[in-house]
């Protein structure tokens, strides 16, 4: 018996949800993974992008191992949709408009703004899967905090910016801007997403988890938490990077 199976079989915890979705779950299941899939499969090409800019050659090679370590989760999330009986393509689908209008929103001048936002965009969006992933079953959380687990991302954008910062301190002010910008349009993209999937809308208000219990669902699902959960995160991360919040 494998490891998976194991922990498959094993008795849920207190209050813990199954290890596999039912039939009320599935689609919110599927709009989460779906959702995240297509952010990892974005991720590798944004970084694949910001390695050929980097500015030296262990640059380069660092953000190319990043993309693909992307990769490897976009493909985990993909096997695990196809588990569940959906193809991935078709999982993805809904979310490429949304995310795809949020980056070109966003776009960043330069290699600095690129770094922000794949630090601070993608960690408010991470933020949002984290919070979705409580609702869903063990097996699909299990994955989804596998796929977010930092891969040496965070520490790589902290050095280079305030390296730069460093060398040159107006370069605060500018990166700060832009950071605030990014976590005010990556909230509203978390919640414009939300509303227009009534499955996942489910998942986040706890509607759909009926056998867990209605407090720590309802708190998860109340917006007005999620903003300050969010936005106290936010603030964390834009002190790591050096920068005023």
């Amino acid at each position: 018996m494998t490891e998976a199976q194991r922990r498959d079989d094993a008795p849920a915890e207190p209050g813990d949800r199954k290890s596999q979705p039912d039939s009320q779950d599935r689609e919110g299941v599927l709009d989460l993974l779906g959702l995240l899939a297509y952010a990892e499969l974005v991720a590798f090409f944004r970084l694949s992008e910001d390695a050929a800019l980097a500015p030296s050659l262990p640059d380069k090679a660092a953000l190319a191992g990043l993309a693909v370590a992307e990769f490897g989760h976009f493909r985990l999330l993909c096997q695990r949709i196809s588990a569940l009986g959906a193809k991935p393509e078709q999982a993805m689908l809904p979310f490429a408009p949304a995310l795809d209008a949020f980056h070109a929103r966003t776009a960043p001048s330069d290699w600095l703004e690129g770094l922000v936002k794949a630090y601070v965009g993608d960690g408010i969006a991470a933020d949002f899967y984290r919070t979705v992933a409580q609702l869903v079953d063990a097996q699909t959380r299990e994955l989804v905090l596998q796929v977010l687990a930092d891969t040496g991302h965070a520490e790589f954008v902290i050095a280079r910016v305030r390296a730069a910062i460093a060398a040159d301190p107006q370069v605060e002010g500018r990166l700060a801007l832009w950071a605030r910008r990014l976590v005010g349009e990556a909230l509203a993209q978390a919640y414009r997403v939300v509303a227009g999937r009534p499955p996942l809308a489910n998942l986040l208000a706890g509607r759909a988890a009926s056998e867990a219990s209605a407090g720590p669902a309802g708190e998860l699902g109340d917006i007005g938490r999620m903003l300050a959960q969010f936005t106290d995160a936010h603030a964390q991360r834009m002190a790591s990077l050096g920068l005023t919040s």
